[in-house]
């Protein structure tokens, strides 16, 4: 898989290629608005989408992270937004969910990701 520069141009910063959704905007929109509804302002809406995220998505799950196969065992909220905690034995990462290959087949939930791609992109 190719990797491609930031979007804000900082030089050496890699992400993966954005996830090819199979859902329509009007899909990722409703999916968005459930898990905004009554939020205030980005921070409480970024803590709506995390709980459905946290709440749907089907962990453990295997994956591979640049070539090393990892499970993500849980998700997480940091300052930098939503992260996937990836184990590999004992060892263990946090990488935004948004950067993270997801397998193939897709864990269930894997949606409200995809909902928060689209949310990301549109703020």
């Amino acid at each position: 898989m190719a990797l491609l520069s930031a979007a804000d141009g900082r030089p050496g910063a890699l992400l993966y290629p954005a996830q090819v959704s199979s859902f329509s905007d009007a899909e990722l929109e409703s999916l968005v608005a459930e898990a905004v509804v009554d939020c205030y302002d980005e921070h409480e809406q970024l803590s709506g989408l995390f709980a459905m995220i946290q709440d749907n998505l089907a962990v453990p799950f295997d994956a591979e992270v640049l070539g090393v196969p990892v499970v993500v065992r849980k998700v997480d909220l940091r300052s930098s937004g939503i992260v996937a905690i990836c184990h590999r034995g004992r060892l263990r990462q946090a990488v935004g969910i948004l950067d993270l290959p997801l397998p193939d087949p897709l864990p269930d939930g894997v949606q409200w990701i995809e909902a928060y791609r689209w949310w990301v992109a549109g703020s």
